[in-house]
């Protein structure tokens, strides 16, 4: 087996791992909390993952512009954490002043738990981000499946014991945001203390001018959700969450390819970056469009099945949210070979247009049909994203749409990893080894 493959198949199989994991968790909050309680849940969770999207300032962009040269690993490293944890934890009060604001559903104690684990989970996106770049997937795969098991274990003996409640729920969401921190931390050891001033403006200057599309492509994500919570009921969007949660089953085999093709899309030349991705895409698609549209043709039985018929109605935003799932896919892929083009600019103006769209369709949508117009506003805008973005790509490498159109070769054709092609990833001269 290749070494593409291999990798393909190691993020794959810990992804499924936290899939089983995440499913068996998310069926335990939903049977015993209803809607409502998930409801809840869900909005104090949506906004700490949307504060550790801001807080960690798209510091990823720069990394992958500034990683070909060698010299420049160990600082990278060491600005993760210091950039991670100061400006998570900047974005925590931030957030903390939001909900006082702004009256959202959940008690002091839930939301001071949840905004605890901002600034681990800021460091951690970014530590995500630089063992991609050094092909380090072991520790990512690790930090995975860890992750799902803090969270799924404690559930699952409180709800054998009868004492899940949301209280519970929140810290061991919390607990799983944490953990991959250290796991990071540890791969990555050592570090050094010292910033390097030149390089931290240099990035906080770089990712600064994407930060505001990736803020853009976060809230595009999760303002549905605030929406519904403000214009409905919590228990809407218990409804509407466990929607959104089966029809992000298309991301897993999508992200599994895009974090092995990350490294090549990175230090290649400009052709090979332009057939890697194109490759890519058209992978993504076939996969994604095959894998949820059986998940979205098994929804009506499975989810009355699983979650309890209390949830039969989020069969409805779920077949209507489906394609947009699908569009959303692509766009991971296609953003990190953008990156190299060097226009912030333009991505960020493409997400924010997306974002507007999206909200305004959910400001009409939302009274009249309720979660449904929220998927259906949903599928709309990440269309347009996706769209627009693969255009741009087209444009640049000069291919044509047809070059995209999925082929039943892709499946026998690996995506190409720097492994295979035998041009080493740029690592650094005294990298910590792999988490065994």
């Amino acid at each position: 087996m290749s070494s593409s493959l291999t990798a393909v198949a190691g993020i794959l199989a810990s992804r499924v791992l936290r899939l089983a994991l995440g499913a068996v968790t998310g069926v335990l909050i939903a049977r015993t909390l209803q809607p409502e309680g998930r409801g809840v849940y869900s909005v104090i969770a949506t906004t700490a993952g949307a504060a550790i999207v801001v807080g960690h300032l798209s510091l990823e962009k720069s990394q992958i512009a500034f990683w070909p040269d060698l010299s420049r690993h160990r600082p990278l490293i060491t600005n993760a954490l210091v950039l991670g944890m100061s400006l998570g934890s900047f974005a925590a009060l931030a957030t903390a002043g939001f909900v006082m604001v702004n009256d959202l559903p959940g008690t002091f104690p839930l939301w001071a738990t949840a905004l605890l684990a901002i600034p681990f989970g800021s460091a951690s996106v970014n530590f995500t981000a630089i063992l991609l770049l050094r092909s380090q997937r072991k520790a990512v795969n690790q930090a995975t499946v860890i992750a799902s098991m803090v969270q799924c274990l404690p559930i699952l003996a409180l709800a054998a014991a009868g004492h899940v409640t949301i209280t519970s729920v929140v810290i061991c969401w919390a607990a799983s945001t944490v953990v991959p921190f250290f796991i990071s931390l540890r791969a990555l050891w050592p570090i050094s203390p010292r910033c390097e001033r030149s390089l931290v403006r240099r990035q906080v200057s770089l990712s600064g001018r994407y930060h505001v599309g990736l803020v853009a492509y976060s809230f595009l994500l999760s303002a549905d959700i605030f929406l519904l919570s403000a214009m409905d009921s919590a228990a809407t969007v218990g409804l509407y969450t466990v929607a959104v949660t089966v029809t992000s089953l298309a991301r897993i085999p999508a992200d599994s390819i895009t974090q092995v093709v990350l490294p090549r899309q990175a230090v290649s030349g400009a052709l090979e970056a332009e057939r890697v991705t194109a490759h890519t895409l058209r992978l993504t698609l076939l996969i994604s469009t095959v894998f949820l549209g059986l998940v979205a043709a098994a929804s009506p039985w499975l989810i009355p099945l699983v979650y309890g018929e209390a949830f039969a109605t989020s069969v409805a935003p779920l077949l209507v949210l489906a394609p947009g799932a699908v569009a959303l896919t692509l766009v991971r892929p296609v953003e990190q070979y953008l990156v190299r083009l060097g226009r912030p600019i333009t991505m960020t103006a493409i997400s924010c247009g997306a974002l507007a769209v999206n909200l305004l369709l959910n400001l009409v949508a939302i009274p009249q049909w309720g979660a449904v117009g929220a998927a259906l506003a949903s599928t709309v805008a990440y269309t347009l994203l996706a769209s627009l973005e693969t255009a741009w790509f087209l444009r640049s490498a000069r291919m044509s749409a047809s070059e995209l159109v999925p082929r039943l070769a892709d499946l026998r054709r690996a995506p190409v990893s720097a492994a295979d092609s035998g041009e080493e990833t740029p690592r650094a001269e005294s990298a910590p080894q792999q988490v065994p």
